[in-house]
């Protein structure tokens, strides 16, 4: 083995140790989730009738799953979400983000 092939073993080696398990986030278990606390605002489909809460459906689950840890947290502001937010485990909210990431987006038209 040349060196270049032993560097990129050793530092692939690192980065996977580094990295830990990757757990996939379980959509089913996000829409469960989804409908016991998102889907009287957000609506189950992540499609919301109401003008001031956002559409979820189709955002991207990274998107999603920084948001509600952003919420979480304090770093996001808005009481409601807040409160949401705080029932949630990590696996919670990767799973929802996951869930509303797989339903289709909704594009709306101006008028």
């Amino acid at each position: 083995m040349n060196m270049a092939a032993h560097t990129v073993a050793v530092v692939a080696a690192v980065l996977a140790f580094v990295a830990g398990p990757v757990v996939a986030a379980d959509v089913e278990a996000g829409k469960k989730k989804a409908q016991e606390v998102c889907a009287a605002c957000h609506n189950l489909d992540g499609v919301s009738t109401i003008p001031e809460n956002p559409k979820l459906a189709g955002q991207y689950p990274d998107y999603l799953a920084k948001a509600l840890r952003d919420y979480k947290s304090g770093a996001r502001k808005n009481p409601i979400m807040a409160g949401m937010a705080q029932g949630l485990s990590q696996k919670d909210i990767d799973d929802v983000s996951a869930y509303f990431a797989s339903q289709s987006a909704v594009l709306a038209t101006r008028m």
